[in-house]
């Protein structure tokens, strides 16, 4: 069953959900014979924690061809020469994406369309998680929400196309994009306080923790409506949780005391980086078809956020998708979508 057919969880995040996912769930490891020899993937965020690891992951599955896509190059080329060193079979690139940038995004999807002859596997992992309020400059739009949210789904509507045509025949490209488990927790705003992103947009509601969580959950309720468009059969595309994980940039955002105690907290019950990473080696090259349009936590499809399954939460749905695609046109992603 896929998420929109399971019914919504009613068990409360704190401890169910998050001790399942801490010290029960076990890790989905791919078997011998998994072999990605002759794909190429791409990899936002993938010069540190979670994203270098994954990429680590995948070369060792033999991945031919790898483009880590960052915002610093130096950064990225130093990630690279280590993958380079213990891969030295594999094409390991390094382009800039500047997730802040809608110019920096269509770039970076313009060079995929150009200079790519084969696209198996896309992994939108970049993020932020930021402390205090901030409009991005380009857009008008909180960052948290810009980067996380209307960043990602741009991209990840700019890659489609590519990911359809650029896949061997009759092998549906795969794209996953990374959430969380902390996007279950809020629910989404009622279609009486739309528009919903310039609610977002507003210093005085603004909370870091509330507004990370609600641009995971944001993606649920997009990729809700998105696979009305784009069928398993061309692009799998689904959403990835790798649940709390230590020695990651997890409490970059944070300062103080809330900095220490994510840190203490990540030591006693996070996941090590190599069991988080492997969720998105799993979503991305594992799992099949069955996971299209769905959310994956501890290697399962599970439900959406519960408010999503409500007439309310499918209001809600419709609204956001309009507003995005409004906030997008300037990319044609609704006329994109529609010819896919």
């Amino acid at each position: 069953m896929t998420s929109k057919d399971l019914p919504p969880s009613t068990a409360p995040f704190f401890p169910n959900v998050f001790f399942y996912n801490q010290f029960c769930a076990k890790p989905n490891w791919p078997s011998a014979t998994t072999n990605l020899s002759g794909q190429v993937a791409i990899i936002t965020g993938g010069n540190r924690g979670l994203g270098l690891e994954c990429a680590s992951q995948l070369l060792s599955l033999h991945l031919s061809h790898l483009i880590l896509a960052v915002r610093s190059i130096g950064k990225g080329e130093a990630a690279a020469a280590k993958l380079r060193a213990i891969h030295p079979t594999s094409t390991i690139e390094v382009w800039p994406l500047d997730m802040s940038s809608n110019e920096s995004i269509q770039s970076f999807a313009k060079r995929v369309k150009d200079d790519l002859s084969r696209l198996d596997i896309a992994i939108l992992n970049a993020g932020i998680r930021q402390a205090e309020f901030t409009i991005n400059p380009s857009t008008g739009h909180e960052e948290t929400i810009q980067v996380n949210y209307l960043s990602t789904m741009l991209l990840a509507i700019l890659l489609f196309p590519s990911l359809k045509t650029k896949s061997p025949k009759g092998v549906p490209g795969r794209l996953t994009i990374v959430s969380a488990a902390l996007s279950l927790v809020p629910s989404l705003p009622t279609v009486k306080d739309a528009p919903f992103l310039k609610l977002f947009d507003r210093p005085d509601t603004f909370h870091g923790n509330a507004i990370y969580c609600m641009s995971k959950l944001l993606a649920h309720a997009f990729l809700y409506k998105l696979v009305d468009y784009v069928a398993a059969e061309d692009v799998i595309v689904n959403l990835a949780d790798p649940a709390f994980v230590r020695g990651t940039d997890l409490a970059r955002g944070s300062s103080g005391y809330a900095k220490t105690g994510l840190a203490v907290f990540g030591a006693l019950t996070g996941r090590t980086v190599k069991v988080g990473a492997s969720t998105f080696v799993d979503a991305a090259v594992l799992k099949g078809k069955e996971s299209h349009g769905c959310f994956l936590m501890s290697w399962r499809v599970e439900p959406f956020n519960a408010s999503l399954y409500t007439p309310e939460g499918r209001q809600s749905i419709e609204q956001l998708w309009r507003e995005t695609m409004d906030e997008l046109e300037f990319a044609g992603a609704r006329r994109i979508l529609e010819t896919l």
